[in-house]
């Protein structure tokens, strides 16, 4: 039996993006398990794919209950190909829950790669993105979201999400005051679709823009906390926090020391505050 999990990324907007292997995989899966199984049988028909196999809704409230069956699919040696509304599934769209479940069972899961809304945003934004993370979504209340954003003070990697455009406008002047308007981003809205568009400049000119409303599926490049060099007295207290804890002297230093600041330079710093 060679029944396996696909997990196949779908077009954002333009199904010409859509891959050889994607519309094979639709023609010939046992089993498509689809994010909105309306979408996904308009995809196959623009793609002149007919599905032959049997057609099932994989969405965030069935996910759970689904995985069983799905799972025993596989098993029983049949082709689950799995596919979200657009982009990559488990990237923020159902997928997770079902590869570990599969993955659990020492089941085959493979994947046919294609677009995908954070690559492309990153490739477009104008910004330093050679190391990036990506965060989901912003939380929706303003508190936990300036919490979110305090997170990202001092990352210094790119930071890539997703926002809806009812709470873009929040979310970026929310974003300006906590990491500073001068901080630069991206908003990248209706990507591969006719009505592309990629605003590109600081948090502060963003969140003026944005306050006249935006439309669209929306994706944020957000660039990386420019590194600040640590002066010397600044780090006294973490490494006497150390020394309290138990650690040596010379082994607390050489633990906070950074790259502009040696652990001898640390060290002896450390002793002259002692003394004064």
């Amino acid at each position: 039996m060679n029944g396996s999990l696909v997990l196949a990324a779908t077009p954002m907007g333009d199904v010409r993006d859509a891959s050889e292997r994607l519309k094979v995989a639709l023609a010939t899966a046992d089993v498509v398990a689809a994010e909105d199984t309306r979408r996904t049988k308009h995809l196959a028909s623009a793609l002149g794919v007919t599905i032959t196999g049997k057609v099932v809704s994989f969405y965030d409230q069935v996910e759970t209950t689904r995985l069983p069956a799905l799972v025993a699919d596989v098993a029983e040696g049949r082709t689950v190909l799995l596919v979200t509304d657009a982009g990559m599934p488990s990237v923020s769209d159902p997928g997770y829950r079902l590869v570990a479940a599969c993955v659990a069972r020492d089941l085959p899961v493979t994947c046919l790669p294609g677009p995908s809304a954070v690559t492309t945003a990153l490739a477009l934004s104008g910004l330093p993105v050679e190391r990036f993370c990506f965060d989901g979504f912003p939380p929706r209340k303003q508190g936990q979201r300036r919490t979110w954003f305090e997170a990202l003070r001092t990352e210094p990697r790119a930071c890539v999400f997703f926002e809806a455009p009812h709470r873009i406008a929040d979310c970026l002047a929310d974003a300006a005051a906590v990491l500073g308007g001068e901080r630069r981003a991206a908003v990248c809205r209706e990507l591969t679709k006719t009505y592309e568009e990629v605003r590109r400049g600081t948090l502060a000119e963003l969140a003026e823009w944005a306050a006249d409303g935006v439309r669209g599926e929306i994706t944020v490049v957000l660039e990386g906390a420019t590194a600040v060099a640590a002066e010397p007295a600044d780090l006294v207290d973490e490494v006497e926090r150390l020394v309290a804890a138990g650690e040596r002297l010379k082994d607390a230093c050489a633990m906070v020391a950074t790259a502009g600041v040696s652990k001898r330079e640390l060290y002896e710093t450390v002793l002259a505050a002692r003394k004064d």
